[in-house]
């Protein structure tokens, strides 16, 4: 079987990169770049004022005048006024222009005024204080953001003052989770005592829309092979991804890879040597949608949703890689298989301001009540072996 690491490496030799559409910045957010964004102008595009004061000649001050006639008022927004002596100054507001002729603020805290003039009470006053000197942030053509970019709030702010109203980026993927089992029952809905609840789409819906993926429809077909090529086939027309959830053991009735295999879905892996999520299946099809199937076991689907799932979508929208998150142990956790393990836990920081994984096992990988209150899980090397209190190793948030 493979490893965790090989079958990354698979997914991303074979899952497709999505379109590019053009988008306005203000629906941006979330999405992932694919152009480089460069500066306009200089930033600031001048020498912006930094505080609520006033503005003046620094020598003025140097020289021993300590008491300046307010000549006018800068607002921000407003062209630059000239001071016009050095015995001058002009009341300035945060943001606006540097008066010409002027190279220092001092806060209005620092000053008395009374019948026009202003008092400066600070006991020094140098040039350039409080001035947002003009290309001290980035110069104009410079590099803001390059391709692979995600887009957050700062960068956003960062797109809208290079002049950009619209951007490029990778398109959302249309994706589509399919849930199968003839035990399945919606919520609300009567049950028997030989049913469960219809829970793991729900579930996998709710991570792909936390992790900002809007495009995502949901299915539920019965342990039928004509039923499930039907709606698989349209799906596959349909959709970029699709997520499957159960029928890829080796059941009777898991018959998920056999009906994929005959619509022309070809297998990349079968199986990984991991522990819950196991029989994880990942195909592509020519020139179509890739095609994750989770086994049905919640805990199950959930880990292989967030450890290869989500970050391949990312992938494919053009998403720079980002370095592993690590954590330690906050207590010892034995594996026992010679299989990676993945062990879900909860983050608590101590008085140090230090982050801990606090291990939060299952009974099982049909326990999904156990993961309440969890944040992720963290990912173990084969066993047999017991890892220590202190443990540094890889996180994967839900």
């Amino acid at each position: 079987m493979l490893t965790p690491a090989e079958a990354d490496k698979l997914i991303a030799q074979h899952l497709p990169c999505l379109p590019i559409e053009s988008l306005p910045i203000a629906q941006a957010a979330g999405a992932v770049l694919r152009e480089n964004v460069y500066a306009e102008r200089d930033q600031p595009p001048f020498d912006r004022v930094a505080m609520d004061g006033i503005a003046l000649d620094s020598s003025a001050w140097r020289a021993g005048v300590r008491r300046l006639r307010i000549q006018g008022v800068q607002a921000a927004g407003d062209p630059p006024l000239t001071l016009e002596a050095r015995d001058a100054c002009i009341e300035v507001m945060t943001g606006a222009m540097l008066p010409h002729g002027c190279d220092a603020v001092v806060p209005v805290e620092q000053i008395e005024t009374k019948d026009g003039v202003a008092s400066i009470q600070s006991d020094v006053v140098e040039p350039w204080q409080n001035v947002h000197r003009r290309g001290s942030d980035s110069r104009q053509g410079a590099l803001l953001l390059s391709a692979g970019t995600r887009l957050s709030p700062p960068e956003i702010a960062i797109a809208a003052s290079a002049g950009m109203p619209r951007i490029r980026v990778s398109g959302q993927p249309a994706v589509v989770v399919v849930s199968s089992g003839n035990e399945l029952v919606e919520p609300g809905e009567p049950i028997l005592p030989h049913q469960v609840r219809r829970s793991n789409a729900y579930a996998v819906v709710a991570a792909l829309r936390r992790h900002g993926f809007q495009r995502v429809a949901d299915d539920h077909v019965p342990d039928d092979a004509a039923v499930i090529r039907s709606r698989l086939e349209f799906h596959l027309h349909t959709h970029d991804v699709l997520i499957l959830s159960g029928g890829v053991s080796m059941g009777r009735f898991d018959l998920i890879p056999k009906v994929l295999e005959e619509l022309g879905v070809r297998v990349v892996f079968h199986k990984i040597a991991q522990r819950p999520g196991k029989p994880l299946w990942f195909g592509v099809s020519q020139g179509g949608p890739a095609v994750f199937a989770l086994p049905g076991n919640p805990v199950s689907t959930l880990v292989c949703l967030a450890r290869y799932v989500v970050p391949a979508l990312f992938a494919a929208m053009g998403q720079k890689p980002t370095p592993p998150e690590k954590i330690a142990l906050a207590d010892a956790a034995t594996v026992s298989a010679p299989l990676t393990t993945f062990l879900p836990v909860r983050l608590e920081t101590d008085d140090w301001g230090r982050a801990w994984a606090i291990p939060c096992p299952t009974n099982g990988s049909g326990d999904f009540t156990s993961l309440a209150g969890t944040h992720g899980f963290v990912e173990l090397p084969p066993g047999p072996n017991t890892y220590p209190k202190g443990f540094v190793t890889r996180l994967h948030r839900w």
